[in-house]
């Protein structure tokens, strides 16, 4: 395995801009929010202070609102690289999205890995107020969840829970899409997709960025996400010696974890479901987003989770990572960006999830399988998960670091 640690140190040693890592050089030429995330478990144990300056970089964009944008563009890289660019936002150097708030927990991690009270002590705040955003100015349903604007605020950004709230939504059309300049239309979102996302990120931009618009949806892999980042947040409000401010994000944690139980899990099926909140109706579609609630400790439906997640639909262990869609729906595509194929931070986020509630016999094999999924594709964006053949676009970040991340364990 060392081959494996020398082959992903290298990668994100060529995707490594100076001060921010991009997913890819030429499908991702800017810093995308989760990424930088995920990327910064893996930086720790190469550099911690590259881990540092990327989080404090991707922070260092933060709106006064609270929110963290999900693009930080980088000002070297030529417009037409990349659409929708910076002159689409009209944000300044940003994007006005957002993605899931997995900060917290690369921050702790960035910490214990190499202790740093300052770095520390300057994103706490930060962090603070990127939850306070989401946990107040996004709760459109009155629910105690962050509803999402956007499906790429989801990080799934073609997953197939956001058809029914995206069929009312009129396609944009007359833009050019680069991203099939470096990727296989048959691996990427369609046409008419593209379109639907593209009306909606205009509409908020003219908006001024006023959330709820045609689009809002409780999303459980989202909050889930939040639930965990505010545990994470408390134990670096402990760090700093801030008991009390520890003991709100701990009952702020408990409080989305209900409100997900409560509004997003659906007992017959045995899984959590995207809520569009306009309508108040569920989005019955088997994603992986329903897994990702095993990351919370006190989850108490996790058995049923785990009965769904190693059932047919998802056959978690005996297929390759973990699938992004049902296996059994009749609109299952292996290679087709979020519906179907495995990617890489989710199994890694899946598998700190069977940790979490002791299943470490699944949590060992699919450790195992990512590594060898990873090493075997060069890094793959993501895989089928049927075959483990590589999909999308190779020397990927957050695949890169999150192999070094799995592989350090051993040393």
């Amino acid at each position: 395995m060392n081959v494996t640690w020398g082959r992903a140190a290298e990668v994100l040693a060529g995707n490594w801009l100076g001060s921010s890592t991009v997913p890819s050089r030429g499908l991702y030429p800017h810093q995308w929010s989760w990424d930088s995330a995920f990327i910064a478990f893996g930086l720790r144990h190469l550099s911690p202070s590259r881990a540092r300056r990327e989080l404090l970089t991707l922070f260092s964009a933060q709106w006064r609102d609270g929110r963290v944008p999900h693009i930080l563009f980088n000002p070297d890289t030529p417009p037409e690289a990349y659409f929708p660019g910076p002159a689409f936002w009209q944000a300044g150097r940003t994007s006005g999205l957002v993605q899931p708030p997995i900060h917290a927990r690369a921050v702790l991690a960035v910490h214990e890995a190499d202790p740093d009270p300052v770095f520390l002590a300057t994103l706490y705040p930060k962090l603070r107020a990127w939850h306070e955003y989401l946990r107040t100015g996004r709760d459109a349903g009155g629910r105690g969840l962050a509803a999402i604007v956007h499906p790429w605020e989801s990080g799934m950004d073609n997953s197939p829970a956001w058809d029914g709230p995206l069929s009312h939504v009129t396609p944009s059309t007359g833009f050019v899409r680069r991203d099939l300049e470096h990727g296989e239309a048959a691996d990427r979102p369609s046409d008419e997709d593209y379109g639907r996302y593209v009306r909606l990120a205009t509409d908020y931009r003219d908006s001024g960025y006023r959330d709820f618009g045609n689009f809002v949806v409780e999303d459980p892999g989202f909050n889930a996400l939040l639930a965990d980042a505010e545990l994470a947040l408390a134990e670096i409000a402990e760090i700093l010696r801030l008991p009390a401010a520890a003991a709100a994000h701990r009952e702020a944690a408990a409080r989305v974890t209900k409100a997900l139980q409560d509004t997003l899990w659906d007992s017959v099926s045995g899984w959590f479901f995207a809520r569009d909140v306009r309508t108040g109706v569920p989005a019955p579609e088997y994603t992986c987003a329903g897994l990702l609630p095993l990351l919370l400790p006190d989850l108490a439906v996790a058995p049923a989770v785990l009965a769904t997640a190693t059932g047919p639909r998802f056959r978690l262990g005996r297929v390759h990572g973990v699938p992004s869609f049902d296996l059994t729906a009749p609109g299952f595509d292996p290679g087709r960006y979020w519906r179907g194929p495995s990617w890489f931070n989710v199994g890694w986020l899946v598998r700190q999830g069977l940790l979490c509630h002791g299943e470490h016999v699944l949590a060992a094999r699919l450790r195992e399988d990512l590594l060898e999924t990873a090493c075997a594709t060069g890094f793959a964006e993501y895989v089928d998960p049927l075959t483990a053949a590589g999909h999308g676009t190779r020397s990927f970040s957050w695949t890169a670091a999150l192999t070094v991340d799995l592989l350090a364990e051993r040393n």
